[in-house]
């Protein structure tokens, strides 16, 4: 078990990505860090000779395979410090074209999973006062984009129950932030994205197009991973870090755009929504 002062770094979904660079660069400052993937052959090279990394399998969708994690975290280290919910996908489809199944494993991965790693860190978190717990969640959590509507409700839904998160664990000293990027040069927009090609002659131009747009860029986003990384391990270390962080100048603009347009909008039907309350 450690007994250094170093945070404990808990960080799902290392294979690739967010998470791959997340854990250089936090083995790198000396953090003790549980690296983790389904298969751990793919981040063995991250943990090579580092006393203070583990390399750690992990599913999260499934209960075994959280609970194991876990577990072997808090003997490798005896806490866990921050939690970084990385692993997921993105699934892109019409809505109207959307698979059952694909839609469901969708949601266990990004939103299920991600529910019960943090149930299961939670306990240690609580007992002990403090901890950070950062969701990779996506620009998508605040704009729904045409052939994204299932990835963009999942990180919806990753939003909304980091709102009530962060309010039921302020007062025992825990920090919840959700990480929000927009186009990364990861493999998100590659191998990592699942498709179900729109057929239908009414969505192409909506759907359609986007698919491929987002096919077309896959490895020349300006986002830089490394920089998010950087950024992400800055936050831990702020006394006061902020609930949402977006990534990447096109995500600011986009996000900033779409919430003053909303915010327009609820304005401009104001009376309407008031007039819906009883007399008084």
């Amino acid at each position: 078990m450690a007994t250094d002062k170093q945070p404990v770094w808990l960080i799902s979904g290392c294979s690739t990505g967010f998470g791959r660079e997340l854990a250089q660069q936090a083995i790198a400052r000396g953090f003790n860090v549980v690296v983790t993937a389904r298969d751990t052959a793919k981040v063995a090279d991250l943990v090579e000779g580092h006393n203070n990394a583990r390399a750690v399998a992990l599913d999260v969708t499934r209960a075994d395979s959280i609970d194991s994690a876990v577990r072997q975290a808090l003997e490798a280290f005896g806490t866990i410090d921050v939690l970084v919910n990385n692993a997921g996908y993105g699934y892109q489809s019409s809505v109207e074209e959307g698979e059952e199944q694909a839609i469901r494993d969708q949601f266990d991965a990004n939103v299920f999973g991600l529910f019960a790693l943090t149930r299961a860190v939670l306990p240690t978190l609580r007992q002990q006062r403090s901890g950070h717990i950062i969701n990779i969640t996506s620009v998508a959590g605040f704009i729904g984009f045409a052939s994204s509507g299932y990835y963009s409700a999942s990180k919806h839904a990753v939003e909304g129950w980091s709102d009530s998160l962060a309010l039921e664990t302020a007062p025992l000293g825990i920090r919840v932030t959700c990480v929000e990027p927009g186009p990364f040069r990861t493999d998100w927009a590659g191998r990592s994205l699942h498709q179900t090609p729109s057929r239908l002659p009414e969505y192409a131009d909506t759907a359609a197009a986007r698919m491929k747009a987002t096919s077309e860029y896959s490895g020349t986003q300006k986002g830089d991973p490394a920089r998010a990384a950087q950024a992400m391990i800055a936050i831990t270390e702020h006394d006061n870090p902020p609930r949402h962080l977006v990534m990447g100048a096109w995500g600011y603009d986009a996000v900033t755009a779409k919430l003053k347009e909303r915010l327009a909008q609820i304005e401009a039907w104001k009376q309407t929504s008031v007039d819906t309350d009883f007399p008084e």
